[in-house]
């Protein structure tokens, strides 16, 4: 009975597919994985052992250097937030919820803006870069259009999220023709995307290993596992170099005299969307009870 290293590539249907040694076992998880609420993620680095006959099972998870709840990842350096400039138009609230997210869990967000051959993407690009966020415009007109992504995912692994219907699937075509991804219609009623991805897969491809993940409408804050309103200020990368500067040391920034992170506001240094999208988190996280947050 052998035992091999591996990662996981995909999970579903309580199957786990495991890459080792440029060959995919499928795999079941132990029991005790179970009982010890640590459910195996996409992205996990495991210890597989490979029986005479039966299932492949995982015996160990390796220790994560970081693990998202939504999308389930885990032992990422990027994720990518991919927002449309149009159809459907640009959600302020749920780009910031991600890239906070992103941060919260010591992963880097970087903002993709697809649609702008459709409509100018200056506005969404001017917010995330002067917010410290690496930004990308996806312009699918010119020949380069992904050129510069690309190149920032060298070597690096990477998640794609954000709303139904904003690109992630035809971006990662861009990136990576030859993935022939499926891509879905934006529905006119709902001015939202079909969802085409329905689960989250780790590929490598290119130099990069990457994972499309399912499209969303909202991010609900402690299903997100965010809800240490304290530590919301530093999710916001241009916050940091205001808030020392506050009149009280427990300023929350959201309505007090004297708060430095406000007057960078007013002064033009943080963009107004992105502070709104703050004080909106923060509310929302103040909000949470005791007993609503998972032990």
């Amino acid at each position: 009975m052998d035992i091999l290293q591996g990662r996981i590539i995909k999970g579903i249907g309580g199957f786990y597919y495991v890459e080792s040694a440029d060959k995919v076992y499928e795999c079941k998880a132990r029991g005790v994985f179970r009982s010890k609420s640590s459910t195996p993620l996409v992205g996990d680095f495991v210890k597989i052992k490979i029986p005479s006959e039966g299932y492949c099972v995982i015996e160990e998870i390796s220790e994560r250097k970081n693990h998202l709840i939504r999308p389930p990842v885990a032992n990422i350096d990027i994720l990518v937030v991919v927002s449309s400039t149009t159809a459907p138009q640009p959600n302020y609230s749920v780009i910031d919820k991600m890239t906070a997210y992103a941060v919260c869990n010591n992963i880097e967000p970087v903002v993709a803006v697809t649609k702008t051959d459709l409509k100018q993407g200056k506005e969404l690009f001017d917010i995330y870069s002067g917010s410290g966020i690496k930004t990308f415009l996806i312009d699918y007109s010119t020949d380069k259009a992904c050129t510069g992504l690309k190149d920032y995912l060298k070597g690096k692994t990477s998640a794609f999220t954000g709303n139904s219907g904003v690109g992630k699937s035809t971006l990662l075509n861009g990136l990576f023709p030859q993935l022939n991804l499926a891509t879905g219609e934006i529905s006119d009623k709902l001015g939202r995307g079909r969802h085409t991805t329905r689960a989250v897969e780790l590929i490598s491809i290119d130099g990069c290993c990457v994972a499309d993940t399912p499209g969303f409408s909202t991010v609900n804050m402690e299903k997100f596992g965010m809800t240490d309103k304290n530590r919301l200020q530093y999710c916001f990368p241009e916050f940091e170099e205001h808030i020392n500067f506050c009149r009280f040391s427990t300023c929350t920034h959201t309505c007090e005299k004297g708060c430095a992170v406000l007057q960078a506001v007013k002064d033009s240094k943080i963009a107004p969307t992105r502070h709104k999208s703050y004080t909106e988190m923060y509310s929302e996280i103040k909000n949470i009870k005791e007993w609503q947050i998972k032990k």
